[in-house]
C-alpha cells in the first residue's frame, strides 16, 4: 500500500483526486452516514439499515436504482433539487467527505498528524506532531440543511 492510500477492506473503492481508498462495509457505511450529517442532508443520529443502504448506493454509484426506505424515496423524488445546490454536487461532496476522513485517519495512523482538541471551536481538529501549524483547518462544506430529510 502506498503512503497515500487508505485500506480498511475491499467492499467499496473510492477513487478521488488520484488516490484510491478501499473500505470494508461497516467503515464505508459509517463514513457515508457521517458525511450526510455533515452536509445537513440528514439529522445526526442512527439511521435505519435501509436508509443507510440507500445512502451507500447513492454515494457508491451516483444514484439510487430502487429506493429501500422513505429516505431513498425522498432522495429520488427530489433529486433535481438535491443533486446540485448552487454549484455543489451532493454525490461529489459525499465522496469528498469520505475521502477527507479516510485521508486524515491515514495521516494520523502514519504519525503525520495528531488529533487535538480546539478550545475555540469546542471540536477535535488535527495538528502537525512536528510543531508545524498549530491546528489544521478543514475547508468548509456546503449545506443541504434547507432540504434536509425529516422523518
Amino acid at each position: 500500500m502506498s503512503e497515500t492510500n487508505y485500506l480498511s477492506g475491499d467492499d467499496f473503492v473510492v477513487e478521488f483526486l488520484g488516490y484510491r481508498f478501499s473500505f470494508n462495509q461497516t467503515d464505508f457505511e459509517q463514513r457515508v452516514n457521517a458525511a450526510a450529517v455533515k452536509l445537513g442532508l440528514v439529522e445526526a443520529g442512527e439511521l435505519e439499515e435501509d436508509e443507510t443502504e440507500d445512502l451507500v448506493e447513492l454515494t457508491a454509484h451516483g444514484r439510487i436504482a430502487e429506493p429501500r426506505s422513505e429516505l431513498g424515496d425522498y432522495l429520488v423524488r427530489n433529486w433535481e433539487r438535491l443533486a446540485v445546490m448552487g454549484d455543489e454536487s451532493l454525490v461529489y461532496w459525499l465522496r469528498k467527505l469520505i475521502f477527507r476522513g479516510a485521508w486524515l485517519d491515514h495521516r494520523v495512523k502514519e504519525n503525520l498528524l495528531e488529533v487535538a482538541w480546539d478550545e475555540r471551536s469546542s471540536e477535535f481538529g488535527y495538528r502537525d506532531p512536528r510543531g508545524g501549524r498549530a491546528l489544521l483547518e478543514l475547508a468548509p462544506v456546503p449545506s443541504w440543511h434547507d432540504l434536509q430529510y425529516r422523518r
